[in-house]
């Protein structure tokens, strides 16, 4: 899984207190009309007189998101597995299949290590797929604060895994419950995997605070974590 860190140093004055560390963060997850994985996969084709199947030459092969090697694994093919093939991308380079692990599913194949029996030319078109955030997590760093109320400020961390299923533009921002927010950044995916942004917030009074991370493009997506502050005289 391809991993890269981005620290973005938005550093609002937010809150108060002291650090407690608890391994165990409180996170709520909304996904604002997020869509999963199988909500944006290409749809099935219309039907065609052409029947096309593979069977895969090589030891394993890969099955993805999209027709290229930027894109998410779906699943694999081994030797002498075979496949309906119900699409082509523009060049035929790549085929678009019936996945054989999910009877609902499809996926795409590399040409080079497949071989087919069929008219392929008489194969549709199939368009790559709209690629998506498919999975955010966030924490922070302590998750709940306790000092003396003379120990302000403190500061909380926070890391965001933000992944894709394929080469994308990530729009996002942060919003605190403090009323502030940062000004929209954008995470550049070059392929599936996983990117995670480091940020800190410096904390001025006790309160019930979170902190939520937007994602506004390629689709919504929310995520928020919550972190309680209190002090002791």
């Amino acid at each position: 899984m391809d991993r890269r860190f981005i620290y973005t140093g938005f550093i609002p004055a937010l809150l108060a207190a002291c650090v407690i560390i608890n391994p165990a963060p409180i996170v709520v997850h909304t996904p604002t009309a997020a869509l999963s994985p199988a909500a944006v996969l290409t749809p099935a084709p219309a039907a065609t007189s052409a029947r096309v199947t593979l069977a895969v030459k090589k030891t394993l092969i890969n099955c993805r998101f999209g027709p290229g090697v930027t894109y998410e694994l779906i699943n694999e093919l081994s030797e002498g597995d075979s496949a309906r093939v119900v699409g082509r991308n523009e060049s035929s380079t790549w085929w678009y299949v019936r996945d054989p692990g999910d009877p609902n599913g499809h996926c795409w194949v590399s040409a080079d290590v497949t071989e087919t029996q069929g008219d392929v030319d008489q194969l549709p078109l199939i368009q790559p797929p709209f690629v998506t955030v498919t999975r955010v997590r966030l924490r922070a760093e302590p998750n709940r604060i306790v000092v003396n109320c003379d120990q302000f400020p403190q500061t909380i961390f926070l890391e965001a895994e933000v992944s894709s299923n394929g080469p994308t533009f990530v729009s996002w921002k942060w919003e605190a419950s403090t009323g502030v927010s940062s000004i929209d950044t954008v995470l550049v995916f070059e392929k599936a995997g996983t990117q995670v942004i480091n940020d800190y917030y410096q904390i001025g009074a006790p309160n019930e605070y979170w902190v939520k991370l937007h994602i506004l493009a390629p689709n919504e997506w929310v995520e928020e974590v919550k972190f309680p502050v209190s002090c002791t005289p």
